[in-house]
């Protein structure tokens, strides 16, 4: 039985863990030709060979155009369009107010706002009247966090490329959609809040904050992706899909 996805060609950017990898699984198993980028090649070779399939992995820093034109070079030597762009490389740090330095302001946003404006400006020429573009945002981007403002503009930024990319697109019936999880159970998540014990504790104090719960799953996150990429949302246009066990919507 043919997948949602058959025979498309699909990018999923930061495609090497947590919810890119899942996302990229996801639309592997429902028939797409998948490219995904990350910054380590070790890290890129592994998913690679965990997802399986028609799946292509392409080194590269989003924050860096060259790396960004070298992706697109790769899926037109195999590919004439691409159907669907996931935005979804990303990251971010703590910080307070009053301890924000230059370079963790310049590396958070050229990952987060600067790649994905690029990610998708230039998919443009390859991109098929009809694609689908999902933006992956944050619950952050509605709700403050303590230490972390600087991460939350950059997903609020994210959010608002969706809103007006629908215009500049409607021509070419290219919808654009933004995905905003919660708190998900990744190893970056687990980085940022320490790890070992201490990230343990903060996921279960953050469940208890969350009217599901429990904290998300990667492949829970995919689906809502896979949904908004899909045909099945071809009149779901510049929304902004919480996939959050309700967090933020209390």
């Amino acid at each position: 039985m043919a997948g949602r996805f058959q025979d498309k060609v699909v990018v999923v950017t930061g495609g090497t863990s947590g919810i890119g990898l899942a996302a990229a699984q996801a639309f592997v198993d429902e028939g797409a030709a998948v490219f995904i980028t990350g910054r380590r090649q070790e890290a890129l070779d592994a998913a690679v060979k965990q997802i399986g399939g028609r799946i292509t992995g392409v080194r590269g820093d989003m924050a860096n155009l060259a790396d960004i034109d070298r992706l697109y070079d790769a899926v037109q030597q195999k590919h004439a369009q691409i159907d669907v762009v996931f935005a979804n490389a990303g990251g971010g740090t703590f910080a307070p107010l009053g301890a924000i330095t230059e370079e963790h302001y310049q590396s958070i946003f050229d990952t987060n706002v600067k790649g994905v404006l690029f990610t998708v400006q230039k998919a443009l020429p390859l991109l098929r009247d009809g694609a689908a573009i999902v933006l992956t945002g944050s619950t952050t981007g509605s709700a403050g966090t303590p230490a972390f403002s600087v991460y939350s503009a950059t997903k609020a930024a994210v959010r608002n490329f969706a809103r007006n990319w629908i215009l500049d697109l409607k021509d070419r019936r290219i919808r654009v959609n933004t995905i905003s999880p919660g708190v998900t159970e990744t190893a970056g998540l687990d980085a940022l809040f320490g790890g070992g014990d201490q990230a343990a504790a903060t996921k279960d104090y953050l469940a208890g904050q969350i009217p599901a719960g429990r904290v998300g799953r990667p492949e829970e996150i995919a689906q809502a992706v896979l949904f908004l990429a899909s045909d099945a949302a071809s009149f779901v246009n510049g929304v902004e899909l919480f996939a959050d066990g309700g967090q933020v919507q209390i």
